[in-house]
């Protein structure tokens, strides 16, 4: 009897909430959902599209690896220098605004890169206010960087992506106990030594696990290379499934886009190493350089530059052309607009939370081999494209049309057509599995924290499965089920290219509108759509930001900086 109570992370009780084979089929249906449009995106190979590989590789195929090679090595080292350094700054030191500046750098992730893409080029373009200006001040010989090339479409994700890297350092920085770096000064290593040799290397899983995700967004990334008119494989899958009308060769091309995923994830594997760093004894917070005179400054300078450029200049932009075209734009199609994206976002909010719930507690009470594989199977979803995804969906729901309309066929009947590529069934799936692994990850943290004896408890008092689920499990995972949902949320509201792919006849949301104005240069009307975006990506960063600022320990300030006449410190 007591082994049939006993629950823990690797045991089933006889009365759980599913049945004994339940968590297996559950997962394994999952799992399946995301493993079939990968699978048939390989399976393009199978037949020959010697024509359009031929014209490929004689026209574009060359520049399209070149751009994406030259595009990433670019992202990953400006995301590493911007999201270190700051990371470093604000976690460690004092500076007129540190405690603003700590928290508003995570701002941009509020902001979709494709936005920041088409305000960069509507204002910083040839024909744009600024160089106009200039020119009619100077003359028409001076000189400006031209922002369509490689180093503005670089410089626009970085802006935006380096909050990965700057929210997971500067959460290892703050981890970090002051005895370590003392001891390191004991040994002889003055501030910078400390930092190269002995912070940074213990903060490197979370520094690599930054920059991963910067390049996996860089991968993916649709809207702002098409803004920049800038191919890679997520332009060239748009142009052979719309241009060239070959869902084929665009799943080839999608292939080959996952290879390059599937590099990034070893190559984060192996940055990672071997090697583990461990805090020993009692962790004290860490005591924050004191900067005075012109390195203060500058610090302070160097963070609002940054703050500007990524987070104000934008939505200061994006508000001044909404209000010239409010009037105009505040119709009945744009409440449309609102309504098609909030209903798709809530219902793949709620379709891909629940599946995220469903893998969080497979795991837990059916931790065996089968689960752990499917749970790893069901999660990878986030590092495939949005375009690659839509192409694998698109594949699938093409081979379901075609078996049904074949059954009917062999009954009699005519057959039936499109049943489901082309529908909201479609997005959703994409949206399933693209963002399952969001989902998943802070639901499976908060069920991490139950304790399993809270369980038995309510058990031993008689609580039937639906009682425990109801009064133990939700209240109890409320706040990992928020982050999820508002991460969900945001993340479906933002999508673009499986949005743009997949939708049906009619069903336009926010990004599509913003991508058809942009791509016809209508700036203006594509701000309205624009800031509601990044109003609504707004909640998730707040809610992370204050969710940051409980869980980390505070440094201290060193006790020999200045007070002013309060006794309080000045910063």
């Amino acid at each position: 009897m007591t082994t049939e109570l006993s629950v823990n992370a690797g045991t089933l009780p006889r009365r759980s909430l599913f049945h004994r084979h339940g968590w297996h089929i559950a997962t394994m249906a999952l799992a399946a959902i995301v493993a079939m449009p990968l699978l048939l995106i390989f399976s393009g190979w199978l037949q020959a599209e010697n024509e359009v590989w031929r014209h490929l590789s004689e026209t574009v195929l060359a520049d399209l690896v070149g751009n994406t090679l030259v595009l990433l090595v670019g992202v990953m080292l400006g995301v590493l220098l911007l999201g270190v350094g700051l990371a470093w700054l604000t976690a460690l030191c004092d500076f007129p605004g540190r405690c603003f500046f700590d928290w508003a750098l995570m701002l941009p992730l509020a902001v979709p890169a494709y936005v920041l893409a088409f305000v960069a080029l509507g204002v910083l373009d040839y024909a744009g206010p600024l160089q106009t200006q200039l020119r009619s001040l100077f003359g028409d010989g001076v000189w400006f960087p031209q922002i369509r090339s490689t180093g503005g479409v670089i410089s626009v994700l970085v802006l935006v992506l380096y909050p990965y890297v700057y929210m997971l350092t500067r959460s290892a920085f703050l981890t970090q106990g002051q005895g370590t770096l003392e001891a390191a000064r004991i040994l002889g290593l003055g501030p910078w030594g400390g930092f190269f040799k002995v912070a940074l290397p213990m903060a490197r899983p979370a520094i690599v696990a930054g920059t991963s995700l910067a390049l996996m967004e860089t991968l993916a990334d649709f809207g702002t290379v098409a803004v920049f008119n800038y191919d890679t494989f997520t332009t060239a899958i748009y142009k052979a499934w719309f241009g060239l009308f070959n869902l084929q060769a665009a799943s080839q091309l999608a292939s080959l886009l996952l290879l390059f995923v599937a590099l990034a994830l070893i190559a984060e594997g192996r940055l990672r190493g071997r090697a583990r760093y461990h805090e020993t004894g009692c962790r004290s917070p860490q005591q924050r350089h004191h900067l005075v005179g012109i390195r203060a400054w500058l610090a302070t300078l160097a963070a609002a530059s940054l703050f500007g450029l990524a987070f104000v200049f934008p939505v200061l932009q994006l508000l001044l052309w909404a209000w010239e075209v409010v009037r105009n734009d505040l119709d009945s199609r744009y409440l449309a607009l609102l309504w098609h994206t909030l209903l798709l976002v809530s219902l793949a909010a709620v379709l891909t939370v629940c599946g995220a719930l469903l893998l969080a507690f497979a795991k837990r009470y059916r931790d065996d081999a089968v689960n752990s594989v499917a749970v790893r199977i069901a999660t990878l979803g986030y590092a495939m494209p949005g375009s690659v995804l839509a192409i694998g969906v698109m594949l699938t729901f093409t081979g379901i049309d075609n078996f049904i309309n074949a059954l009917w066929r062999l009954f009699g009947n005519a057959a039936s057509g499109q049943l489901l590529g082309g529908t909201v069934a479609a997005l959703l799936m994409a949206y399933l599995v693209r963002f399952l692994a969001v989902a998943f990850g802070p639901i499976d943290s908060g069920l991490g924290r139950i304790r399993p004896s809270i369980a038995e408890a309510a058990r031993s008092l008689g609580a039937a499965p639906r009682e425990l689920l109801q009064r133990v499990y939700l209240p109890l995972l409320r706040p990992g089920l928020l982050t999820a949902l508002l991460l969900v949320l945001v993340d479906v509201m933002k999508e673009m290219p499986a949005t743009q792919l997949l939708r049906p006849f009619g069903w336009d949301t926010l990004a599509v509108r913003i991508y058809e104005m942009t791509s016809e240069g209508e700036w203006e009307r594509a701000a309205l759509p624009a800031i509601t975006l990044i109003l609504a990506g707004l909640l998730p960063v707040i809610y992370l930001v204050r969710r940051s600022g409980h869980d980390a320990p505070s440094p201290q300030a060193s006790p020999r900086e200045p007070m002013n006449k309060s006794g309080r410190r000045w910063v």
